[in-house]
């Protein structure tokens, strides 16, 4: 038999393909690549292909044939052909029937459904990455629990320091200003009804429950998940983490476990210290706009503000560290081989934990406030 050949002739708007020899499998890759890099005039509305010269045709031939004729199924190209023999006719018509990519179907890649789809599809990946990623420090906890020498104590001090300490001022300041400003929209409604006195209620409680831990979690994201993301992310990309693994080091272990918990040990102590100058700033403006000295407003605290609250606020803070510091270390492992994609992921980890602090701050009030807490 004859080696498989094609002669492509072209006129002003047609195209004429003519096939000759014996189209197996064995003998078509040069034809197949040829077909492949073939580009058409603009001007063809036609290809006519004449088969009435090849000797054979298996399937493979049927498909690199059929695959040609696929490029222009969205286009205003018409197609003919010729020369088949009959049980070649059917074989071909079975092949184009039953072929998966011979109508592919058309995806709206602009549309609302498919923006929603796929938006719903990364979530759900990424919320699945993150459960994996829990669960491997949950794995090294458990490991470092069984043999506590592997704990990196000194990096743990470290990012105490670092995420703990050096956060004080920022967050005293704040909750200092967050304070005040509750104690003077209070102290102006309070006078209207001769209830000067509940402002201690007010200031304290609200700030011991809610407004402390919070705004601790959220300047404390803006500082260390940001921070964390970048840290990881820089190693990500100088393979830093690639090279620990290589060398028997587990990343999770040497590098999530010691800023995870140093944010959980620090949190606590980081509430604590804004509740007090939260409470500081509210004494100020109740002793400036209602005259309630500093030792009145410290006794009607002792006597009627429940230390519930105050316990209530500190159980908030190590779950906040918590996630705060996972969400942190786990944008910093996704950073791939860019220097934009560290900013994005950092931005993307800080918009991720003050959202989630938020949130679950405000489902474990609503749940402590139904069952009478």
């Amino acid at each position: 038999m004859n080696p498989a050949k094609i002669d492509i002739k072209s006129d002003n708007t047609t195209l004429h393909i003519n096939s000759s020899g014996a189209w197996f499998h064995h003998s078509i890759a040069d034809i197949s690549k040829q077909l492949k890099q073939f580009v058409i005039n603009k001007n063809i509305i036609t290809i006519a292909w004449d088969f009435s010269a090849i000797e054979e045709l298996d399937a493979s031939g049927i498909i690199v044939i059929i695959q040609f004729m696929r490029r222009f199924d969205s286009t205003q190209v018409t197609f003919t052909y010729t020369g088949l023999k009959p049980e070649q006719q059917r074989m071909f018509l079975f092949y184009r029937k039953n072929s998966i990519h011979s109508h592919p179907p058309v995806v709206q890649q602009n549309g609302l459904f498919y923006r929603l789809g796929q938006f719903i599809i990364e979530q759900f990946m990424g919320f699945m990455a993150f459960i994996h990623f829990i669960g491997e420090n949950t794995y090294q906890l458990w490991l470092i629990s069984c043999k506590p020498s592997l704990f990196r104590f000194k990096a743990m001090l470290k990012h105490l320091d670092a995420s703990g300490l050096r956060s004080l001022p920022i967050i005293g300041l704040t909750s200092f200003l967050v304070g005040l400003v509750i104690a003077y929209q209070s102290a102006e409604q309070l006078q209207q009804f001769g209830a000067n006195i509940f402002i201690v209620e007010m200031v304290s409680i609200s700030v011991f429950r809610e407004l402390a831990p919070m705004i601790s979690a959220i300047v404390v994201a803006g500082r260390s998940a940001s921070a964390y993301t970048a840290e990881l992310g820089t190693m990500k990309i100088t393979e830093e983490i690639d090279a620990m693994r290589t060398m028997g080091f587990e990343p999770h272990r040497f590098l999530v476990i010691p800023r995870v918990t140093a944010l959980v040990l620090a949190m606590p102590l980081i509430v604590f210290f804004a509740d007090l100058l939260g409470v500081f700033g509210g004494m100020l403006i109740a002793q400036a706009q209602l005259g309630i000295t500093f030792s009145e407003f410290i006794a009607r605290l002792h006597t009627e503000v429940d230390m519930k609250h105050i316990i209530i606020g500190l159980i908030k803070a190590p779950f906040f560290g918590l996630l705060i510091a996972s969400i942190g270390c786990f944008r910093g492992f996704q950073v791939t081989g860019s220097t934009d994609s560290i900013g994005n992921f950092t931005t993307i980890s800080v918009v991720n934990a003050i959202f989630w602090v938020i949130a679950s701050n405000a489902l474990i009030s609503v749940l402590l406030t139904e069952i009478g807490i």
